[in-house]
């Protein structure tokens, strides 16, 4: 598949997979320095009009300054002709009055709480006064960087003349948010000059963000940017193989991705209580997906566990000695249940049902490995676990599977809801002590292969 392309590295004359390290992230060490501005950088020269040279368009300044600098080096690399700079930089407040707001790309700027590159005038604006504070906030000052190189990934595919008024804007969308993880994997490189970020919490932040900014209605007409699951994966393709693979982005590619995943809400919320029934529905999927020759039995009475080899890992617990899948249900409903706050557009974590039933598959597939004589124990184990929850996610969302194995299937959103709780605690992808790797992209990326590649690739990757 495409997403695979370029995911090798010579060392020494051998050909090493990015994922051979499971303590690596797409071949860069995971680090956990700090995230976000240089100490004692010194300011870009770079001016917006009607900027206020406050912090934050200082922050928003030097971000573009270093995207600048980045697409200088690469853009040769990949388009035809020299890379040039956008010509205009334009600050303004969403809380400023109607006679104060000024215009942007033929629009008033009054009470427009946005980001966004305008083809009319080759131009990058943002709101300083709610957007970007409100980024910066929740996600930190990482997440308003992330912000403009998808927008400054407009103006390259703008220049490069590589999409057109035919193309979806979906496809517009995920090419930038992939050019936006390939900048910042150059940030990750600490190659730029104003800012840095760790591959571990300041990575995940910066991909929360991008979850957070995602379609979370799909039947809405205006979802054009893709759900969490889709611009998570635009980002980790740019991050893993750079600009060449964001240029292989376009609705083939994109619908290859999809394939039978749902789309659409069909009129329902698309979430459902977790109780027994619900969770012995599940397991009869689970023994059809991933079937195994000796099969967990089930404890819905709590997840505390007395075992030799395993550890209580509430909501849900394995116990191998005992081949028990423990399962506190309350607190599994808990973890599921849907906390949408209409004052709050930026949540750090979308909830939801699937946030739940994720980590029950997770811990079905500790099963899954054991049947097959591997370690249950070190970093290795939770990706398989991701990636096996990933292939069982995957199957559940086929149309024609029997109800007989389990009724119960995939909705439009749940994918998102894994995405999310695997990039903020990652229970989904830890091991049988509940140990998990501190990369969020490296559980993600783990699930992404499971749902998109199936199980083969799950055992042979993480072996």
């Amino acid at each position: 598949m495409a997403l695979l392309a370029g995911c090798t590295r010579a060392v020494d004359g051998r050909a090493v997979s990015v994922y051979d390290d499971p303590f690596r992230v797409a071949g860069l060490p995971t680090t956990s320095g700090p995230s976000g501005p240089r100490p004692g950088a010194p300011d870009t020269d770079l001016t917006a009009i009607n900027g206020d040279r406050g912090a934050t368009d200082i922050l928003a300044l030097n971000a573009i300054d270093d995207i600048q600098t980045y697409w200088r080096a690469e853009y040769g690399k990949e388009f035809d002709g020299e890379f040039v700079p956008v010509e205009r930089l334009i600050s303004w407040s969403a809380k400023a009055p109607r006679t104060d707001a000024p215009e942007f790309c033929k629009e008033t700027t009054y009470r427009l709480v946005n980001a966004a590159f305008c083809r009319l005038d080759n131009s990058i604006g943002w709101d300083r006064s709610v957007l970007l504070p409100t980024m910066e906030d929740t996600f930190g000052k990482m997440a308003v960087v992330m912000v403009l190189a998808h927008e400054y990934g407009h103006a390259i595919q703008s220049q490069a003349k590589i999409v057109d008024a035919k193309d979806p804007v979906i496809v517009k969308e995920q090419q930038a948010d992939c050019f936006a993880g390939s900048f910042i994997r150059h940030v990750a490189e600490g190659k730029s000059k104003h800012f840095t970020i760790n591959t571990s919490d300041g990575l995940n932040s910066v991909l929360a963000a991008t979850v957070a900014i995602r379609d979370s209605d799909p039947d809405d007409p205006e979802s054009v940017h893709g759900s969490a699951f889709e611009r998570v994966t635009a980002v980790q393709i740019g991050f893993t193989d750079g600009p060449k693979a964001c240029k292989g982005i376009d609705i083939d590619e994109i619908n290859q991705r999809r394939g039978g995943l749902p789309q659409t809400l069909g009129g329902s919320t698309g979430e459902y209580p977790i109780d027994k029934e619900s969770l012995i529905e599940l397991t009869k999927a689970l023994a059809a997906i991933l079937p195994i020759e000796d099969r967990p039995t089930y404890n819905y009475n709590g997840a505390k566990i007395d075992c030799l080899d395993g550890t209580t890992t509430a909501p849900v617990s394995y116990c191998p000695a005992e081949n028990l899948i423990a399962t506190d249900i309350p607190e599994l409903a808990k973890r599921g249940t849907a906390d949408v706050d209409q004052d709050n557009p930026l949540p750090l974590k979308v909830t939801g049902d699937y946030n739940g039933y994720v980590v029950f598959i997770a811990r079905y597939t500790l099963a899954v490995q054991q049947s097959h004589g591997q370690s249950l124990v070190g970093a290795k184990t939770g990706l398989r676990a991701a990636c096996l929850a990933g292939v069982v996610t995957g199957k559940l969302a086929d149309p024609n599977r029997q109800r007989t194995q389990g009724d119960i299937s995939l909705a439009a959103g749940d994918l998102d809801e894994a995405v999310s709780g695997l990039l903020t605690d990652g229970l989904a992808a830890s091991d049988a002590q509940g140990k998990t790797v501190p990369s969020g992209f490296a559980r993600v990326d783990a699930f992404r292969a499971g749902v998109l590649n199936g199980e083969n690739t799950c055992m042979s990757r993480y072996s």
